[in-house]
């Protein structure tokens, strides 16, 4: 899909959904690039990230994330997991930020031309169509070479056009392991 220098864009990033698309294309995405990319493909008007966490008294390694892209140009959208007991009687949580995630679309589509969906969740399909009706292209970035496949047949359908993950890894993912033999440890990229 085209990217117009002049056009409004809007990213929509689901953290979950985009997570499990990279590891299962062993890649590590890296946020520093993948804003400034996006800030190159037209005037980015907002960089929204959803995501779920526990809060425990564990250490979660999705909150130094959200803090560091809070703080570089992202604007995180962060809801409690709910913590649940399953049948085996170990601790799980549970979390959406479907409708978080299509109402924020949805009201954001008149102020944009293109819109970035980051999410292979065949349930934003509707609210895709809802976007498009208003006038907006859709491009949703997922994986179909991901194992397991994350990007719901529907939702790419729908879509203005469909970017496999595994094609913009140059440009938003750190190099693969496989890519890095002469890369010294470093440590964490997002402390600042």
């Amino acid at each position: 899909m085209a990217f117009y220098k002049d056009e409004k864009l809007a990213l929509f990033i689901d953290g979950t959904n985009l997570y499990a698309a990279a590891r299962g294309l062993g890649l590590e995405i890296d946020f520093r690039k993948l804003i400034q990319e996006f800030r190159k493909r037209g005037r980015l008007l907002r960089a929204n990230y959803y995501t779920t966490i526990a809060e425990t008294d564990e250490h979660n390694p999705v909150r130094p994330l959200v803090d560091w892209l809070s703080y570089n140009g992202f604007n995180t959208i962060v809801k409690n997991a709910r913590e649940y007991t399953d049948r085996d009687g170990r601790r799980r949580f549970r979390g959406s930020m479907d409708i978080e995630m299509a109402t924020d679309m949805l009201e954001l589509a008149p102020s944009l031309d293109h819109l970035v969906l980051f999410s292979g969740n065949g349930d934003f399909r509707r609210a895709v169509e809802a976007v498009k009706a208003k006038g907006v292209r859709v491009t949703v970035i997922s994986s179909v070479k991901s194992q397991p496949q994350v990007i719901a047949d529907e939702l790419r359908r729908e879509a203005d056009a469909f970017i496999d993950l595994d094609e913009m890894a140059e440009l938003i993912a750190r190099p693969r392991k496989e890519d890095e033999q002469d890369r010294h440890p470093q440590e964490n990229d997002y402390d600042e």
